[in-house]
């Protein structure tokens, strides 16, 4: 396992995170653990929920996932993990959330980070981030910018603002984006140093040989602000596993949440799949190695998230650190790409 410094913070994450959105929904407080017990042993330091997870969100799971890490946390070496965690922002319908209250204000930000540290059961959060931005942007799938939907949004000087105060008050270490736009990433910055405010150092965004999106203005923005990116979706709904290229399986997120992962659902990226899955078997490899170690890959990726909601598919995932792809291998990827360009952005 490998470390790399996340931004321009002192955090080394472990190049394998734990996504943790099965926990409270598919997986019990015992799988959860076992999980857990099992990530670290293998050299993982680095937990990634939300106080929104598990996943899809509901009024009777919301905050399980936090609480089934806390239960766990309580009795480890806390200063050996880094634990992220992230504010849901608004738009979204939950009217069970804070009584439909999601800005990313002073009082909701203040309200989320103590529930989570509740939750935890801990005094604070290493990285602290915004799951989706308190404006208008395209999200999950959507690819178009609209400005006749912008409306009514807080100030990124005040949202930051609020996150120095709960810095200093030592609840927080660092900051964070998630689901953010390249101009999101560049004026985060910008504003930071110009009040001299907390700069973020990373930003969690999917990423998947699927879903090649990051590699344009993203990674650019990325690299001239030095922000890390945390890739989740790695394995694209499972689907680069290629489990879903004749039916659905039972039991599998798609087939138990109605409408989910519906950018994955296009005729195209069966193909896609389909030639990701014979590089993988040419190469012997298992497609899952394959698709985790193409993201592990990318210069820009500080950290791959990796989810399970069986302990053998994470014990497959977690192997996939010991798989270097070779330029023969990239090339090839690359060449499917070339193909099927950004089938489920």
């Amino acid at each position: 396992m490998q470390y790399n410094q996340l931004g321009e913070s002192d955090l080394k994450v472990s190049e394998i995170c734990l996504g943790t959105m099965t926990f409270g929904r598919q997986n019990t407080i015992e799988d959860a653990h076992q999980q857990l017990d099992y990530a670290i042993t293998q050299g993982v330091n680095f937990i990634d929920a939300a106080e929104m997870y598990p996943v899809p969100p509901s009024a009777e799971t919301y905050g399980f996932t936090e609480s089934y890490i806390g239960e766990w946390l309580k009795h480890q070496q806390r200063n050996q993990l880094i634990i992220a965690t992230k504010i849901a922002g608004p738009g979204r319908g939950f009217k069970w959330l804070r009584d439909g209250s999601q800005a990313i204000d002073r009082n909701n930000i203040k309200q989320a980070i103590d529930d989570s540290l509740e939750r935890l059961q801990t005094d604070y959060i290493d990285l602290y981030q915004i799951h989706w931005p308190d404006r208008y942007v395209p999200r999950f799938g959507q690819t178009v910018f609209d400005p006749y939907q912008l409306g009514e949004t807080v100030p990124i000087a005040e949202q930051l603002e609020v996150f120095a105060d709960v810095i200093k008050a030592g609840k927080v270490r660092y900051i964070g984006l998630s689901n953010e736009t390249p101009w999101g990433i560049v004026q985060f910055s910008y504003i930071a140093e110009q009040l001299g405010l907390p700069k973020v150092v990373s930003i969690q965004n999917a990423y998947n040989l699927l879903n090649r999106v990051f590699d344009g203005a993203l990674a650019e923005a990325v690299y001239y602000e030095n922000v890390g990116l945390l890739a989740y979706s790695p394995l694209a709904f499972g689907f680069l596993t290629g489990k879903y290229i004749n039916s659905t399986p039972k039991n599998t997120r798609v087939a138990l949440f109605e409408g989910f992962g519906q950018r994955y659902l296009k005729p195209i990226v069966k193909d896609a799949v389909a030639a990701y899955v014979e590089i993988a078997q040419r190469y012997q490899l298992s497609p899952a190695q394959l698709a985790i170690a193409f993201v592990r890959s990318r210069w820009f990726v500080a950290s791959t998230i990796i989810g399970a909601t069986t302990i053998e598919q994470l014990k497959e995932n977690l192997e996939s650190v010991n798989v270097v792809l070779d330029k023969d291998i990239l090339a090839e990827l690359d060449a499917v790409h070339v193909r099927y360009p950004n089938p489920a952005p």
